[in-house]
């Protein structure tokens, strides 16, 4: 592998590739990465697609990784060809701001890897504004944030998601992982596995609000009212339904008046909520560390990083308006904190350290629960504390109960 040099003191930094291939034959080689000379903190990330179509609209994703602190690097300050847009087959290249990102970085061995995805925009956007009475919800794509970022209007009359590739990632936190498990009353078992998830698909950027639930269901559950706050107070039945809705993993049907049935009917669409795998996968995005910003905890108790990313007890008493911390590197908001948030699995208390492909979680339910993730606000029963929002932190509750700090996020296999 050709080695790069570091102008401030360090070694040569790695350069990596990787092909993922999805809906048709794409991939990504000749990754080659150099620092500028003399060292200002950006990195040229050379890159060529390959693809069958020579007029297809690839989408490129990338993230670091620090081999000297074993960890992966989530990019948010990338300019130039590809950075927010699809390219076309061909030779290519985009500038990252390493240190705008991470403003101690110092590796003596750091590579990048990248994957292409084609066959969907990476932004999906549907129009919620004709609300309960609507003959259909619109649905339109977009190549890139929209001008001025994602306003007020994605956050009440519209819903707007981000196109996750597919990937391999270790799911669950190793044994050193500051707060792992630190509540055996409440957290189930984090064992570190590998997953691969073989299917592209969008997720929302953020939790849904209050308003959202409002146009679809005609109503708002939730005590601390806020048109832009997540939605809450709302139980797994209610999102699916308690007839059809409560036979997953059996088959994905919905109950037709529950929020999934009249949100897929009206935009005729398979919206659901994610899997637990599909959760973790899209919040960590890229992400090994136990907050998806790249960094730990850095207390169990007041912790500055988990401020930086999300709505927890040492910084709220009730949920915020979503979209004010930090995202994470594929632009996701409020993974951490606000409210916890619904999956569709079954809770198995231990996943075990065997990988597997495309988990969809066991047949019933251990202490008849389905799981939570990502933690919240709240300051009762340990669920809002740092350790509890961490990335590979679990909980779980049964489908009847609507609880102050839970809501969701929606998910959607992309069309054909």
């Amino acid at each position: 592998m050709k080695r790069m040099k570091r102008t401030i003191g360090l070694a040569a930094a790695l350069l990596a590739l990787v092909a993922t291939t999805a809906f048709a034959e794409v991939y990504v080689t000749n990754v080659v990465c150099a620092q500028r000379y003399p060292w200002n903190g950006m990195v040229d990330i050379d890159y060529e697609v390959v693809a069958d179509d020579p007029d297809a609209d690839v989408w490129v994703y990338c993230t670091g990784w620090d081999a000297d602190l074993n960890a992966s690097m989530a990019p948010r300050a990338l300019t130039g060809d590809g950075a927010g847009e699809s390219v076309k087959p061909g030779q290519h290249r985009m500038t990252w701001n390493v240190t705008a990102d991470y403003p101690g970085f110092a590796s003596t061995a750091f590579s990048v890897k990248m994957c292409a995805l084609t066959g969907g925009a990476p932004y999906m956007v549907v129009d919620l504004s004709g609300g309960v009475d609507a003959l259909e919800y619109p649905v339109e794509y977009l190549s890139s944030v929209p001008a001025g970022g994602w306003g007020d209007e994605y956050k009440t009359t519209k819903m707007a998601f981000r196109l996750i590739p597919p990937g391999t990632f270790l799911m669950g936190s190793p044994t050193g992982e500051l707060g792992r498990e630190g509540n055996s009353t409440y957290n189930a078992k984090e064992s570190q596995h590998q997953v691969a998830l073989s299917d592209p698909f969008y997720i929302g950027i953020f939790e849904v609000t209050q308003k959202q639930y409002e146009f679809v269901m005609g109503s708002n559950p939730s005590s601390s009212k806020g048109d832009m706050r997540p939605v809450a107070k709302v139980s797994y039945n209610a999102i699916r339904g308690s007839v059809n809705g409560a036979a997953w993993p059996a088959h994905n049907q919905v109950d037709a008046n529950s929020f999934m049935g009249r949100l897929r009917s009206k935009a005729n669409m398979m919206f659901d909520l994610p899997t637990e795998a599909q959760w973790e996968y899209a919040c960590r995005a890229g992400t090994s560390t136990a907050l998806n910003s790249g960094k730990d905890l850095s207390a169990t108790g007041s912790c500055m990083n988990m401020a930086e990313v999300g709505w927890y007890t040492g910084n709220a008493n009730q949920t915020q308006q979503v979209g004010q911390k930090l995202p994470n590197a594929w632009g996701l908001y409020d993974m951490h904190g606000n409210v916890q948030e619904w999956c569709l699995d079954w809770l198995q208390v231990d996943l075990g350290k065997s990988a597997v492909t495309d988990p969809r979680g066991p047949s019933s339910g251990n202490k008849d629960a389905r799981v939570i993730k990502g933690g919240t606000f709240y300051f009762g029963g340990g669920y809002g504390n740092p350790e509890s929002c961490r990335s590979a932190s679990r909980h779980f509750q049964t489908p009847s109960a609507g609880y102050d700090q839970t809501g969701f996020r929606v998910c959607c296999l992309p069309a054909d």
